[in-house]
């Protein structure tokens, strides 16, 4: 039964998508007889060979439903109860969590300003002090977006160069990696190179927004960085009973490179989007638009008046990001097509036109 219209398209997100074809498939054959619940089954001993094989040997992996029971059950293994996560103030754990880290967790978040999105050692050293003051929450966990909330991407330097101040005030690294893939395909390099070897601790591995039905991961890369996963996934509500169905989804990504290729595919579809936007910028067929990051993953961040984004808006979905400002985000998708842009850029063009 069908109750939606398939041709509906929109650039508000990459939640927004269906679940990869090939991840449908994957599903469909892990679906067959019966597997061991709880983590028991073949699939998930596949992927913990397969993120052995791209994160390190030491590597261990828990599965579970979406990116906020990750990033909460993450750092809730990294620090005792009296600990605090240094964050930016864009993170998603800090403004699209629902306070799940402070109140699930009863962490405390130290915002820090940021730099396109990033943060560096310096902006982080800025809430890393009172350690051993009793009268301040102890600054135990660093976490950074991987690619970050405006679509930029740390290299594998910036991330080492983060990770070695962090570790140099005894300090952890956490990072979001809810677009983790889309990062991947954007460096051109393997996961551990800006991951394991940069120094990241532990990782919350995302899948979501890259085709996948409701299934991420934990991923420990610093065994001694965490304790009581196994504990904390089901106090936290994050334990998948018919597990090898969240696994047989994030083995999928890794098999013939979809994963790479998925999100390749939806960072093209963005820099197509800038660049058709640039070229009737420049031949003067579009005013008053101009972009507020570069676009270096799957999203587009610009800046339009905002009575021309609500008309738009009735014709294609997408989201304000900072209405203050008139900033406005689009996102692609794996399944977003030339088409789609060409169309996009088109109504664009005709609300803003010279």
């Amino acid at each position: 039964m069908r109750i939606h219209d398939p041709k509906w398209r929109g650039f508000a997100s990459d939640n927004y998508s269906g679940v990869h074809p090939e991840v449908l498939e994957a599903l469909a054959q892990a679906n067959e007889g019966h597997q061991i619940a709880y983590g028991g089954d073949d699939y998930t001993a596949a992927l913990t060979k397969t993120i052995k094989t791209h994160f390190g040997s030491q590597a261990e992996v828990f599965p579970v439903f979406n990116g906020t029971g990750a990033n909460v059950t993450a750092l809730t293994s990294m620090m005792p109860r009296w600990g605090a996560v240094i964050c930016s103030t864009m993170a998603h754990i800090h403004t699209d969590e629902g306070g799940a880290p402070e109140r699930v967790s009863g962490l405390k978040l130290f915002t820090v300003a940021h730099e396109g999105g990033k943060l560096t050692p310096e902006i982080v050293a800025t809430q890393a002090y009172g350690f051993g003051d009793e009268h301040r929450a102890q600054p135990m966990v660093v976490s950074i977006t991987q690619s970050t909330e405006v679509g930029t991407v740390y290299t594998a330097a910036e991330v080492r160069e983060l990770a070695d101040y962090v570790h140099s005030q005894n300090m952890l690294l956490h990072m979001d990696g809810a677009r983790l893939w889309n990062a991947a395909a954007s460096l051109g390099v393997p996961f551990a190179d800006f991951t394991t070897k940069a120094g990241v601790d532990v990782l919350s591995l995302g899948g979501t927004k890259n085709g996948l039905l409701g299934a991420e991961a934990v991923v420990v890369l610093s065994p001694e960085a965490s304790e009581g996963l196994i504990y904390l996934r089901k106090l936290n509500m994050q334990l998948p009973s018919k597990m090898r169905f969240v696994s047989a989804q994030l083995l999928a990504l890794f098999e013939d490179s979809l994963g790479i290729r998925s999100a390749q595919h939806a960072n093209s579809m963005a820099s197509l989007l800038r660049s058709s936007l640039e070229a009737r910028i420049a031949n003067g067929s579009i005013k008053n638009l101009e972009f507020s990051y570069p676009t270096q993953s799957n999203g587009v961040f610009a800046l339009i008046d905002l009575e021309v984004a609500n008309r738009l808006r009735q014709k294609v979905r997408f989201y304000d990001w900072d209405q203050a400002r008139g900033e406005v985000r689009w996102m692609c998708s794996f399944d977003t097509t030339q088409a789609d842009i060409e169309g996009f850029v088109d109504l664009i063009e005709a609300e803003l036109q010279g």
